[in-house]
């Protein structure tokens, strides 16, 4: 049972489940946020928590607050039974410009299964996160390449083919983060939103 206390007295487990609750779900998120390093273990537990908003939310706490330690809990939300938290983790294990520090999870660890996602998700929205996960690889792995290039060619939907378009080889976010020669390419995460954003 969630306490009746100001979110700031209350601990960093009691915060995670008040994120089940949607009048305190926005105070709670920004108090875990605040608390940083230290409320990513209970963050981490969260994952776990029965209801989906509350793993949605820490996906997305993660997603500012990532450590190395919770990259395999987060990786592992790539399977979890509700689609909003798959794209919640898709996008914390994709998006560079919402981290703090210089932690990114590893090719080996992430594209497998964004693979997976890009070509086998029943939803369409998770298909469309996917291609943001798997562009971060289009300059330096073909199989990411290829990915993307099956999704634009023959996805179901409309949305998800454009948006591959965008990142496989010729389209627009491709070229616009194509490394430039003399200089060292660290991964490059996939933006999101549309191409002149």
């Amino acid at each position: 049972m969630i306490p009746l206390l100001p979110v700031a007295e209350m601990d960093d487990e009691h915060l995670v489940d008040a994120l089940a609750s949607a009048p305190r779900r926005s105070t709670a998120h920004r108090e875990l946020l605040r608390r940083g390093r230290s409320a990513v273990p209970a963050i981490q537990a969260g994952l776990g928590h029965a209801e989906e908003d509350v793993r949605e939310q820490c996906c997305r706490l993660l997603d500012q607050l990532l450590v190395e330690e919770a990259l395999d809990g987060l990786v592992a939300m790539l399977d979890d039974p509700s689609p909003k938290v798959r794209v919640a983790a898709l996008h914390a294990l994709a998006c560079e410009r919402c981290k703090q520090d210089a932690c990114r999870p590893s090719e080996a660890a992430v594209l497998p299964p964004a693979t997976r996602l890009l070509r086998g998700d029943p939803d369409a929205h998770v298909r469309a996160m996917a291609v943001e996960l798997v562009a971060s690889f289009a300059h330096s792995r073909q199989e990411a390449v290829e990915a993307l290039i099956e999704a634009r060619e023959h996805d179901p939907s409309p949305t998800v083919r454009k948006k591959a378009g965008w990142y496989a080889p010729g389209g627009v976010i491709h070229r616009r983060t194509a490394p430039r020669a003399g200089r060292a390419t660290p991964r490059r995460a996939a933006r999101s939103g549309t191409p002149g954003d």
